[in-house]
């Protein structure tokens, strides 16, 4: 059975003579907004990572995100909550859905949650959340943007893991007759089978290789499904970054994209809300992997997206 764990003590700098001017993260953090919210959610769990083979540790990795979080500079016209962490002692699929009622609770209760997780099985409960969320309006429109080196879209036949949750999501879809909107922003060729990259095909899968991510690309890419959707969900694989740059991962990138790109296609998600008519109200971080991390590299890296989600949202600098 998995649990919530809100122990987590947020702690950190406190530059006392800048007064409200020198707030940090740590400072805010559970304060309420009259009107706009952001909830994280935890989710410590890499089950799905040693499913899928890879190395695990991803489970210790929402509170060293934290922990990179709690002195950075707060500038965003917000409330933020810290709503703990799903922690996952078995059973991964029992947890997935554990994790989506969670999310469901802290969608009905924010404008946006930012996941942190965790192995990339975490998209799989997030997602499912965002389903629970919009039980009253079944027919809106889910759009899922994924910033990765790798699908996800791996045959769940045999054992679901972190290299299985698009696929799952996508057989969900056709169950239920929904269409699929789908892209992967920096997909590895050397990465993915052909098996995967069929499937892609099949299930019209929207992507850019890694080599190809441009903003110019990627907005051309996501305009006719922003256009399409009503709700949306963005999710950011660490892997999808260099090693240098993101060693702490459960599979480094041999390449990997810019932070810049990201950060730029973040603002620019949030900037097209208002144009293409759609809600994103839903983010989240995977593959944190603490025991591969140097000198909090990657917990930095996964702060700053962080930020830089809630900053494009609200306003921030």
């Amino acid at each position: 059975m998995s649990t919530i764990d809100k122990t987590y003590q947020w702690q950190g700098r406190e530059d006392a003579e800048e007064g409200q001017n020198g707030l940090r993260w740590h400072q805010v953090m559970n304060n309420r907004h009259q009107t706009n919210s952001c909830s994280l959610l935890g989710f410590e769990c890499d089950l799905g990572v040693a499913a899928n083979k890879g190395r695990v540790g991803a489970a210790k990795g929402p509170n060293l995100i934290r922990n990179a979080l709690a002195n950075q500079a707060w500038h965003a016209d917000c409330g933020v909550w810290d709503a703990g962490n799903m922690v996952v002692a078995s059973h991964l699929p029992d947890a997935q859905n554990q994790y989506a009622q969670q999310i469901a609770k802290c969608l009905n209760e924010n404008s946006l949650v930012i996941g942190l997780g965790g192995g990339h099985e975490i998209a799989w409960g997030s997602h499912q959340g965002l389903v629970q969320h919009l039980a009253a309006e079944p027919n809106k429109k889910i759009g899922i943007i994924n910033f990765d080196a790798h699908f996800d879209l791996r045959n769940p036949s045999q054992q679901t893991s972190s290299g299985t949750p698009f696929r799952q999501i996508a057989e969900y879809c056709q169950t239920h007759h929904q269409p699929f909107h789908y892209a992967c922003l920096g997909v590895a060729a050397s990465s993915n089978t052909a098996a995967l990259f069929n499937y892609a095909k099949q299930t019209k899968t929207q992507y850019l290789l890694d080599i190809d991510c441009a903003p110019n690309a990627a907005k051309q890419l996501l305009t006719p499904m922003l256009k399409a959707v009503d709700e949306l969900y963005v999710t950011v694989c660490l892997d999808a970054f260099p090693a240098h740059i993101a060693p702490g991962v459960s599979a480094p990138s041999g390449l990997g994209i810019s932070v810049e790109f990201v950060i730029n296609m973040l603002h620019w998600i949030a900037q097209s809300e208002s144009i293409f008519n759609y809600n994103w109200g839903l983010a989240d971080i995977a593959e944190m992997n603490p025991t591969y991390d140097i000198d909090n590299r990657t917990a930095k890296l996964a702060a700053r997206l962080v930020y830089e989600v809630l900053g494009s949202k609200f306003n921030a600098l």
